[in-house]
């Protein structure tokens, strides 16, 4: 009889034909999706190529999804050379799953499973692959991103990987993984109107630090954890890099279940994996939340954590809601909630994660207000969808720092130079 498995070892198990998978052991992996963009994407593309082939095909060309999405808006010739070689890799191959704003299709293309209300485009990769039904329960989804353990939101296996790795994927469907230990992390209670996922997830880092959960699945369980909406998992998730986690990963309930259902790509059934009684946990460790306080990172790591109220009367130059972790919806509603009625006293740059977010902006209201409307009134910049300025990017990458600013931010990482230049200063939080 096989030893009791968290989710984490019973899908690497799965996935790999085997009926166990121990911690430390290293298992072939069949591999469900593959996930690349605008700035890993031509370096993924250039060792598959260089390893198997000029000529070679990819293992399947309905498994490798290629969202340009860091540097879609720029003026920037080399960004622009990164996407002309992904156009022409996805007409090379016929790859469906392309999303690009100015991509024409030829003829005999296969046409990509599209949402009739986003255009061709559609934004950050990792709000954009649930969106646009590339995650599953129980599969492995691999991503030339960190932040791809976004993904073990829908209970699946999901992890960034470099661009070797993901040339090798290319090729052959399968990567050498090795099965990581589980550290549980559970919330329990009724999580209070003023705290958010963000809070969360800043809390445990601060907790066990940058590198407490290096190498090891980050498993968020509990009742307040179970009772977040699913943008609010995928927060929880985003983030367990920041900890050095391998993947973050949450057993999917019913709302989980229904938005997967909603969006799912035809074809595509999966299995739920759950864990076993009894498995073991590399640790587990649990909080009541509330009695927890909204939480915010200092410069210049992610685990400098202080609550906001000992942070009180800091200065700073400008706040940023956008990202993978902070551009969905539900992180518009609440920053709606606090700007409504309200004049920004600092430039405040909004930032949706995807078209689909951008759209809702306008049709989902509070007091009587779209989204858009608000945050117009309150005199922030509105820009289009994409990651914009979290990761710096080219000099005209929309809300890039170009000065020494402070700014409070609802994205992933304040290392210096994040958000463009060197010596600015990026305070972590959400709302």
């Amino acid at each position: 009889m096989a030893a009791a498995m968290t989710m984490t070892e019973k899908i690497l198990a799965r996935r790999s034909g085997r009926k166990s998978a121990v911690p430390g052991e290293n298992v072939w992996v069949d591999v469900d999706v593959l996930m690349t963009h605008d700035v890993c994407g031509p370096g993924t593309i250039g060792v598959f190529e260089a390893e198997f082939g000029p000529n070679a095909k990819v293992w399947d060309a309905g498994k490798v999804v290629i969202i340009p999405d860091h540097y879609i808006f720029t003026a920037d010739s080399k960004a622009h050379r990164n996407i002309e070689i992904l156009r022409s890799f996805v007409k090379k191959h016929n790859i469906r799953y392309y999303y690009d704003p100015d991509f024409v299709r030829g003829e005999g293309m296969p046409q990509p499973y599209a949402d009739p209300r986003t255009t061709p485009y559609r934004g950050v990769c990792h709000v954009a692959l649930p969106q646009n039904g590339h995650t599953r329960p129980g599969e492995v989804l691999l991503g030339t991103d960190s932040h791809t353990c976004t993904h073990g939101a829908f209970g699946q296996f999901a992890t960034g990987i470099g661009n070797t790795d993901a040339g090798f994927v290319m090729g052959t469907g399968k990567l050498w993984l090795k099965v990581p230990p589980t550290m549980r992390f559970r919330f329990d209670g009724q999580m209070p109107a003023y705290l958010m996922a963000k809070d969360l997830i800043l809390w445990v880092i601060g907790e066990i630090g940058v590198d407490g959960a290096t190498y090891r699945a980050m498993e968020f369980a509990g009742d307040a954890v179970q009772a977040l909406n699913v943008e609010e998992k995928m927060t929880l998730c985003n983030m367990a890099i920041e900890a050095g986690g391998k993947n973050g990963i949450i057993e999917p309930n019913a709302d989980v279940l229904a938005y997967v259902d909603r969006r799912n790509q035809p074809g595509h059934p999966y299995e739920v994996v759950r864990n076993d009684a009894g498995c073991a946990f590399f640790a587990d460790l649990a909080w009541d939340v509330a009695k927890l306080e909204p939480v915010v990172a200092q410069p210049h790591a992610p685990d400098k954590r202080a609550t906001a109220r000992q942070l009180a009367g800091t200065k700073i130059d400008r706040a940023y809601i956008g990202s993978c972790t902070g551009g969905k919806l539900t992180d518009f509603v609440a920053g709606a909630k606090v700007l409504a009625g309200r004049t920004v006293k600092v430039d405040t740059f909004i930032v949706p994660a995807t078209t689909e977010v951008d759209i809702a902006l306008d049709t989902t209201k509070h007091a009587g207000k779209s989204l858009r409307r608000i945050f117009a009134d309150a005199g922030c910049k509105i820009g289009p969808a994409s990651c914009a300025a979290c990761l710096g990017g080219p000099v005209d990458t929309f809300g890039r720092m170009n000065a020494p600013l402070v700014c409070i931010s609802t994205t992933n990482r304040n290392f210096p130079g994040r958000m463009g230049h060197k010596d600015s200063a990026v305070y972590l939080a959400s709302r």
